[in-house]
């Protein structure tokens, strides 16, 4: 394949381009990440973005083709998730939304054959949670799921901010609820230190609105009879820390 004439003649523009083994036959294969720009002039939103691999043996070529195949700044990563010996297909596109999640997809492609390993959508529909204000300025968020509960701390909030939710006596005034958004990043990253990668999952923690972020729930997934699954079934919240000078001057004030 022409992939100069491919990219020609469909109105594609190279964005990424990696070498590596993804068929298992020993031979490294050529993998682009492909797209349309934007109708719009200087827009940075691209369509049409796919994956075209060029066969290092025959020199024959295959595409993939994503669910979600719109958004910003996407790329491409060639590693090892499943087997030592050969490498998968990592892509990860920008949603461009306020939420701030993106789309990402998994492939292997062995034989010649793509393979769905992972996707956002399936990760955002395996879990529910529920996040609830509760007395004494905390945060409950639940994962339905996994059975696991978790504890925010708020207190550190402006005054306005929580005269707005709760009583003198640091009561909630009404029923009051945030979310878990969905997946807003997913990084490969190798836990056991074996080799082979692992994913790391970050889902954002908001309160009364969009910005209003309390934390982060981490998700490490690992390669487990034939899916990504939560590392010992666990998964963890973190919060941004806050400046102590700031502390000091709001207490002396």
């Amino acid at each position: 394949m022409d992939i100069r004439k491919e990219i020609i003649d469909n109105n594609l523009i190279i964005i990424d381009k990696k070498i590596g083994d993804v068929n298992g036959d020993g031979i490294v294969d050529t993998v682009y990440l492909v797209a349309k720009k934007s109708d719009y002039t200087n827009s940075p939103f691209l369509r049409d973005i796919k994956v075209i691999i060029i066969d290092g043996n025959t020199y024959k070529h295959n595409e993939i083709i994503f669910f979600n195949n719109t958004g910003y700044n996407p790329t491409l990563f060639l590693g090892p998730f499943t087997n030592k010996k050969l490498d998968d297909i990592f892509v990860t596109i920008d949603s461009g939304g306020s939420g701030g999640f993106g789309y990402y997809y998994l492939y292997s492609y062995v034989n010649n054959r793509e393979k769905l390993l992972f996707d956002n959508n399936k990760f955002n529909n395996s879990f529910s949670y529920q996040v609830k204000y509760k007395d004494n300025y905390r945060v409950e968020v639940i994962n339905m799921i996994l059975k696991k509960s978790f504890i925010i701390d708020i207190s550190n909030k402006d005054m306005e901010y929580l005269d707005s939710l709760y009583d003198e006596n640091g009561r909630i005034k009404k029923p009051t609820f945030g979310d878990v958004l969905y997946l807003n990043n997913l990084y490969p990253i190798d836990i056991n230190n074996d080799g082979v990668y692992d994913l790391y999952a970050l889902n954002r923690v908001i309160g009364l609105y969009g910005a209003d972020t309390l934390g982060n729930i981490e998700t490490y997934l690992l390669w487990e009879s034939g899916s990504f699954k939560p590392f010992g079934n666990m998964q963890y919240l973190s919060i941004t820390g806050q400046d102590i000078w700031q502390k000091i001057i709001y207490i002396i004030i």
